[in-house]
């Protein structure tokens, strides 16, 4: 059997999967969270998530940023670096779940065409 080796470089990629607007995590993604700041799982389900869109839905807070316009508030602005890489969510976990990541394809593409190795889109995911 062949080895299915990753096709993309998460530490060059400016984020984008953490400017998702509902990163849902689970009950046990909230204990992870508050063992990684050491306060109650009420607590952490407080600070770190909010009401998302379909009925008992909770999703992680975001904050103000440059490039999408909002990501997930665990993201640091100025390395584009998990926060929390340790603590993070299943989803963020897994992601992309696939062999090959389709936004890092378009900046690999983007910043070969423009001749930039740093060129970042400013992209709003609405």
């Amino acid at each position: 059997m062949t080895s299915s080796k990753l096709k993309f470089d998460c530490l060059r990629c400016p984020g984008y999967c953490c400017s998702y607007p509902r990163i849902i995590p689970t009950k046990k993604d909230i204990r992870r969270l508050a063992e990684h700041f050491d306060i109650s799982d009420a607590d952490a389900r407080q600070r770190f998530t909010k009401k998302g869109e379909e009925k008992g839905e909770r999703i992680l807070r975001h904050k103000s940023d440059e490039i999408y316009g909002t990501v997930c508030r665990f993201l640091d602005s100025d390395t584009r670096n998990c926060t929390i890489y340790d603590a993070r969510p299943k989803i963020c976990r897994d992601f992309p779940g696939l062999r090959r990541c389709g936004y890092y394809d378009f900046l690999k593409f983007e910043r070969k065409l423009l001749e930039d190795p740093d060129h970042i889109a400013t992209t709003y995911n609405e």
